[in-house]
């Protein structure tokens, strides 16, 4: 599932640099058209899988885990190699509508995982998940940008994701292990137990992966406009902020698996506020970084922090839900995260535009605060975790 992880977050983000050049082709010229349909296009599909994911998570719950895993990695495959016969932008949009309401494959994954690995081991086994994904999508935009250039020709980006899941899609078939419905035994829950059973315990953590999400994706929009005032002078700016962008991916792979790990023997609620406070530790001296290396380093620090805070939450999320209901529960996270991951770039750009570019990581910190508060005051700490 690791290796599935990477290849479909990596497909989901081969056509990230390429709309721009691409939107051209299909009657889109002007640069300000341009630059508000990249933004419509990047978030539709983000607000879309918001919308349905909980509906995925509650058919996963009745019909098995694999059989959502396999049904959103198929229907990637078939909405990318649709958008080869977009003739206008309308189209474009729909299509990748589409196979947001139709995917949610990082949701199905965690689920699946969360329902075969020991209770004990979630935390690592969600977070070497979450940087098998944050490795893909700093592939994916790599990737796409090295086709492009190569091949100039924008449908072999869409055939190379559409491949990309079919791959996926046949690697879950084959290897991914067999997993059973819990919903269909006994009786089914009424209104009532089902809010008080479910619905009433995933609200704390909505609100957490909701306020993380955003907080995680508010610095992004003016990251490149950041470096360009710390290096003014130099030529190869777009290579400076690539690079800056990515360092929290970098950072990922050593936080995440080693924090998640630690989280299943000193507990997630102690984790995720270790993970949250050196978020701000490192995010906030962001503000006043004099010097393009002085800021890498701050945010490769914040990374090793608070790209643990997700897993750790969903970590926590498993072990507070029922078994049987866990595909729901995750469906609501995935909600969260996506619409966190749409809000997120809005509320930083609009900062941005206010207060000045350097108030973005001042919010960012004080929105992380929030989080830390809302872990300690408004999270429930279950039984079962606290022995973990």
């Amino acid at each position: 599932m690791l290796g599935v992880q990477f290849i479909m977050s990596m497909s989901l983000t081969v056509i990230v640099p390429i709309l721009p050049l691409y939107l051209p082709s299909i009657g889109v010229v002007r640069r300000p058209e341009i630059l508000l349909w990249t933004g419509l296009l990047t978030s539709v599909n983000l607000f879309a899988a918001a919308a349905v994911s909980p509906l995925w998570g509650h058919l996963g719950d009745r019909h098995g885990r694999k059989v959502m895993v396999l049904r959103s990695s198929l229907a990637i495959a078939v909405f990318s190699a649709s958008m080869v016969f977009a003739t206008n932008v309308w189209e474009l949009f729909a299509i990748r509508a589409a196979m947001g309401a139709f995917s949610g494959f990082a949701a199905s994954a965690n689920t699946l995982v969360a329902s075969r690995v020991p209770s004990n081991r979630l935390g690592f086994a969600l977070g070497w998940l979450t940087t098998a994904q944050m490795l893909g999508s700093f592939f994916g935009p790599l990737v796409g940008g090295l086709l492009f250039d190569s091949f100039g020709d924008h449908r072999v980006i869409f055939v190379w994701t559409a491949v990309l899941a079919l791959i996926a899609f046949l690697l879950v078939w084959r290897l991914a292990p067999r997993d059973v419905a819990h919903v269909a035994a006994g009786k089914p829950d009424g209104p009532q137990a089902h809010w008080t059973r479910v619905l009433l315990p995933i609200l704390p953590f909505f609100v957490l992966l909701l306020v993380a999400q955003v907080s995680l994706r508010s610095v992004q929009p003016v990251i490149t406009v950041f470096v360009t005032s710390l290096a003014p002078h130099a030529r190869n700016i777009a290579t400076l902020a690539g690079l800056a962008f990515s360092m929290v991916g970098f950072a990922d792979l050593v936080g995440s698996p080693f924090l998640g790990k630690r989280s299943d023997s000193v507990g997630y609620h102690r984790v995720l506020l270790i993970a949250i406070t050196g978020g701000v530790a490192f995010t906030l001296p962001q503000s006043v970084a004099g010097g393009y290396w002085t800021f890498l380093a701050e945010r490769f620090c914040a990374g090793l922090f608070i790209s643990s805070i997700i897993p750790t939450a969903q970590a926590l999320l498993a072990r507070s839900i029922p078994e049987g209901k866990r595909g729901l529960a995750y469906g609501m996270g995935a909600s969260a995260t996506f619409l966190g991951g749409g809000l997120g770039p809005l509320f930083g750009a609009a900062t941005a535009a206010s207060l000045g570019v350097r108030s973005v990581f001042v919010s960012t910190a004080l929105m992380l605060l929030l989080a830390a508060a809302w872990v300690n005051w408004g999270v429930p700490r279950p039984a079962a975790a606290k022995a973990a």
